[in-house]
């Protein structure tokens, strides 16, 4: 049986940008782009520097838990019970393995500055206990005074974003100037562990509203946040191989 799950329309558009950020899987796991050619010199290799640290920053076990959580959430919405267990019991297994990665961050949820492209919910009281945090997804925004055709491009590049070609996302970023954000999902750790356990439950025992209410809980845990939050934080724990903000890497010999 298919339930009834309604949604305010603040929460459907956080859904349908969930969506568009976690469809990438594979994201963290990006080339390095190749180097730039002599007619854009400096400047260029180091946008392209920008999108692939960008990329780099995002955690790939972390996507595909969030890509789980979702199509459980769907299938259990439309009465796949049986189909879901198998999606819930990798999530539990991805979140697992993100929590070792270095891609994860240790900070309170009111130490985060949300993204002005997606604030915190009103009322929402942000929790002062520090837990892991694990970037789930990313998506590049664009400036309202980025010229159209750079505009087009960014739109392009989070298109191939969601398909997983993420060399040729890099490769179209290269025409986009500093006029453009990236932010990035970040979820946390604990929280979202137990509401999926909760939902893997609920799921096993056949009850299918509890386990939708209980995977709407853990996406409703997700701050957005913006990347150069998640550099400095990166080079706060003393990353190596990272330049500082505004400095381009240095040539190769």
């Amino acid at each position: 049986m298919k339930l009834n799950v309604t949604l305010s329309r603040q929460d459907t558009e956080f859904m349908k940008r969930l969506s568009a950020l976690v469809l990438a899987a594979g994201l963290a796991a990006a080339p390095v782009l190749a180097h730039a050619g002599p007619v854009h010199g400096a400047h260029v290799a180091w946008e392209k520097y920008k999108a692939g640290r960008a990329l780099k920053h995002l955690s790939a076990d972390g996507q595909r838990a969030l890509v789980d959580i979702l199509m459980a959430r769907d299938m259990l919405s439309a009465g796949k019970t049986d189909q879901a267990i198998p999606a819930l019991y990798d999530a539990q297994k991805r979140l697992q393995a993100a929590a070792k990665a270095d891609t994860k961050l240790m900070t309170a949820e009111n130490a985060l500055t949300p993204a002005p492209q997606h604030p915190a919910v009103p009322g929402h009281v942000p929790s002062a206990t520090p837990d892991v945090w694990v970037p789930v997804g990313g998506e590049w925004i664009a400036s309202e005074n980025l010229a159209p055709e750079k505009k087009a491009a960014v739109g392009t590049a989070n298109g191939q974003l969601k398909t997983g070609t993420t060399q040729q996302a890099a490769d179209t970023m290269q025409v986009v100037s500093e006029d453009v954000d990236f932010i990035v999902a970040l979820a946390p750790l604990t929280p979202t562990e137990g509401a999926v356990n909760r939902a893997t439950v609920f799921t096993e025992g056949r009850d299918a509203k509890s386990a939708v209410d209980a995977l709407n809980e853990a996406l409703g845990g997700i701050v957005f946040v913006s990347d150069d939050f998640i550099d400095s934080q990166a080079q706060g724990k003393g990353a190596q191989g990272a330049p500082a903000a505004g400095q381009a890497p240095a040539a190769k010999n």
